[in-house]
C-alpha cells in the first residue's frame, strides 16, 4: 500500500510536458499541469519542408520546472512532502549531442542556435540517406545483421541514422560531441544530478528498440560494424554504454538543485527513463498479446508477450522487440503509423487556407476569432456527415503514407494517396477515406504480427484520438473486427511513468502489482458490426493493391 504516498508522472511529448501527481496507491490524479514548449511553439529550429523538427534542451528544462511546479501548486497543502518518486517518458528516439560533461552542445557558446547541436526529434527524417546505409551494412558486411531485433529494418527516425546525418552535415558539432544522449536519459540524468555520458543509466527501452542494443552482443554494434557504416563512427561506441536498465530501476534520488528548484526532498527516488507509448502502455494496463494503440498524432502500437513463448521468433519489419523494454520480464514489442491524426489536421488545415488567406480586410480580433471557431468545428462537422456516408458508397481510397511509413517495413520516402476522386467527392467522402486508410494501416500491423506467428487477442486505445472521436474508433473496430477497450485514464502516458515511479520507490513490489493497483480501467468498447466488417474486408484489398502500386511503381 501506499500509505499516503505520491509519484509524479512527467510526460515530455512533442509540443509540450504535462505533469500529474498521482496516489501512489489509487492511481487517482491529484493535480495536473501542461507546460508548452516556448522555443516549438515559434517554430524555432524546424524547416518542415526539409523534414527537419529541432527541439531545443531550454526548451525541456523549463517547461519542466514550470510544469511540476503548477501541478504540485495545484495539489493538496502538504503534497511536496508526500512525493516518494518521479518517472519520466518522453518521445524517442529523439538524441542530442553531448560534451564531455553530458551538456547538450547547444547550450555552450557558439551553438546556442545550430539545430545540429539541439534534440533530434522523433518525427525528424533528415536521415533518411543514413538509414539506408546502415541497412545496406547490415545485409552485406560480411557478419551479424544487427537490426534482425529492430524488425529487420532501420529507421531514419532512429539513433544512429541521426547521429550519422549530423556527423556529415555539421563539422563544428562532430569536433565538439564527446556522446549522445537520448532524451529520456538526459532528463532523469539531469533531475539526478549525474550527466555524465559513460556512467549515467541508460534506458533498455531507447537503446533495444533505436539503438540496435542487444545483450546476446554484448550491448551496442560493434565497432567494426559501425565503421562499416561510416568510419565517421569510428571511436563513439566506447563512448556510450554497453549496460541498459529497465523503468522500475531508480536512476538516483533528485539532486540537491533540483529538489530546490521543484520543492522536494532530495530523497526522492528518479526511476530510469523510457519512451512515452511504452509507459503509456503500461499506464493503459497492457496485458500479453493485447495490442495497446497509443493514437495521437502518430500511433505507437505496443505488445508484450512471456520471453519464454516467443523463443527465437523474429517479427520482421516493427520497430524493434525488446526483452524488458514495457514490462520487465516480457518481451516488449513497438509498430506504430509515422502519421494518424496528423492526417486529419492536414485536411482540416487544407480546408482552412481560405480562410487563414482571403480574409485579412476584417477587424483582426474577429478574424482570428472565426479562424479559431472554424479551426475547431471542421473535424467533428466532417465526421458527423461522413458517418452517414456507406462504407462503399463512393470510389473513394485513400493511402495513409503522408509522412512515410514506420511499420510494417519502415521506409519514410514514401508518399499517400487519394484515387477514385470524381466531381462528387466532397469534404465528407475524402475525411472519410482518409479515415478509413488510417484504419487500414493499422490492420496492416495487425497482420504482420499474425503471420509472424504472434497472435492479437485484443485491442486497448488510449491517447487522444480515442477520447475525442468515436467516429475514428467505430472504423477501426469494423476495419480491424475485433473490439477495443478505451482506457478510462486522460493521461495514460504520465500514469505509466507514475506507476514506474511507484515500482522504482520500493511502493510496490513491481510494475505488474502497480499497474493492478493504480490503472484506471476502461470507458468504453467499441464493437465490430459484421456486415461493416466484411465489406471492410474488400476495402482492404483495395488498399494493399494501392500500397503495392504506390510503393513499386512511384517511389
Amino acid at each position: 500500500m501506499s500509505d499516503g504516498h505520491y509519484v509524479l508522472g512527467i510526460d515530455f511529448g512533442t509540443d509540450s510536458v504535462r505533469t500529474i501527481v498521482t496516489d501512489a496507491g489509487s492511481g487517482e490524479e491529484i493535480a495536473a499541469a501542461v507546460t508548452h514548449y516556448p522555443r516549438w511553439r515559434e517554430g524555432l529550429y524546424c524547416d518542415a519542408a526539409a523534414n527537419r523538427f529541432r527541439q531545443h534542451p531550454s526548451d525541456y528544462t523549463e517547461s519542466l520546472d514550470r510544469s511540476v511546479n503548477e501541478a504540485l501548486d495545484a495539489a493538496p497543502a502538504g503534497t511536496r512532502q508526500k512525493v516518494r518518486g518521479i518517472g519520466i517518458d518522453t518521445t524517442g528516439s529523439t538524441p542530442v549531442a553531448v560534451d564531455r560533461d553530458g551538456v547538450p552542445l547547444s547550450l555552450k557558446k557558439g551553438f546556442a542556435d545550430n539545430p545540429n547541436a539541439m534534440f533530434v526529434l522523433w518525427k525528424d527524417h533528415t536521415a533518411v540517406r543514413e538509414a539506408e546505409e546502415i541497412n545496406a551494412a547490415a545485409r552485406t558486411w560480411g557478419g551479424e545483421d544487427y537490426t534482425k531485433y529492430e524488425g529487420g529494418v532501420y529507421s531514419s527516425e532512429w539513433f544512429w541514422s541521426k547521429i550519422l546525418h549530423v556527423l556529415r552535415e555539421d563539422t563544428a558539432v562532430r569536433k565538439e560531441a564527446f556522446s549522445w544522449v537520448e532524451h529520456c536519459d538526459w532528463i532523469t540524468a539531469l533531475l539526478t544530478g549525474n550527466t555524465d555520458p559513460l556512467t549515467l543509466k541508460r534506458s533498455r527501452c531507447a537503446a533495444g528498440h533505436k539503438a540496435m542494443w542487444h545483450a546476446s552482443w554484448g550491448g551496442l554494434p560493434p565497432e567494426a560494424f559501425l565503421t562499416a557504416v561510416d568510419p565517421l563512427l569510428a571511436g563513439l561506441r566506447d563512448r556510450l554504454f554497453t549496460d541498459t536498465f529497465t523503468a522500475d530501476v531508480p536512476a538516483g534520488t533528485l539532486s540537491p538543485e533540483w529538489a530546490k528548484r521543484l520543492g522536494l526532498c532530495d530523497t526522492v527516488v528518479v526511476c530510469v527513463g523510457a519512451f512515452d507509448a511504452h509507459l503509456g502502455a503500461v499506464g493503459a494496463q497492457i496485458e500479453p498479446y493485447h495490442l495497446c494503440k497509443v493514437m495521437g498524432t502518430s500511433t505507437c502500437d505496443m505488445l508484450v508477450a512471456p520471453m519464454e513463448e516467443m523463443e527465437d521468433t523474429l517479427v520482421k519489419g516493427i520497430c524493434g522487440q525488446v526483452d524488458g523494454s514495457i514490462l520487465p520480464g516480457m518481451l516488449g514489442m513497438e509498430a506504430g503509423q509515422s502519421a494518424f491524426g496528423d492526417i486529419y489536421a492536414w485536411f482540416r488545415d487544407l480546408l482552412m487556407w481560405p480562410v487563414v488567406h482571403l480574409f485579412e480586410g476584417l477587424d483582426p480580433a474577429d478574424l482570428d476569432r472565426i479562424r479559431h471557431d472554424i479551426r475547431k468545428r471542421i473535424i467533428p462537422e466532417l465526421a458527423e456527415q461522413a458517418k452517414t456516408i456507406p462504407p462503399q458508397a463512393s470510389s473513394l481510397l485513400a493511402l495513409d503514407w503522408m509522412n512515410g511509413r514506420r511499420t510494417p517495413d519502415a521506409n519514410q520516402l514514401l508518399k499517400g494517396s487519394i484515387t477514385g476522386l470524381s466531381l462528387g467527392s466532397d469534404a465528407p467522402r475524402i475525411f472519410r477515406a482518409l479515415v478509413e486508410s488510417t484504419a487500414f494501416g493499422a490492420r496492416m500491423i495487425v497482420d504482420r504480427f499474425s503471420e509472424e506467428g504472434v497472435p492479437i487477442r485484443g485491442v486497448i486505445a488510449s491517447g487522444g484520438v480515442p477520447k475525442k472521436s468515436p467516429f475514428v474508433m467505430q472504423i477501426m473496430a469494423d476495419v480491424l473486427n475485433t473490439k477495443i477497450r478505451v482506457v478510462r485514464s486522460e493521461q495514460a502516458v504520465a500514469l505509466g511513468s507514475a506507476m514506474a515511479a511507484a515500482a522504482a520507490a520500493g511502493i510496490h513490489r513491481d510494475m505488474a502489482a502497480a499497474q493492478t493497483a493504480m490503472g484506471s480501467g476502461f470507458e468504453t468498447e467499441y464493437m465490430p458490426d459484421p456486415e461493416r466488417a466484411d465489406i471492410y474486408n474488400g476495402l482492404y484489398e483495395g488498399y494493399k493493391r494501392l500500397g503495392s502500386f504506390i510503393e513499386n511503381e512511384m517511389t
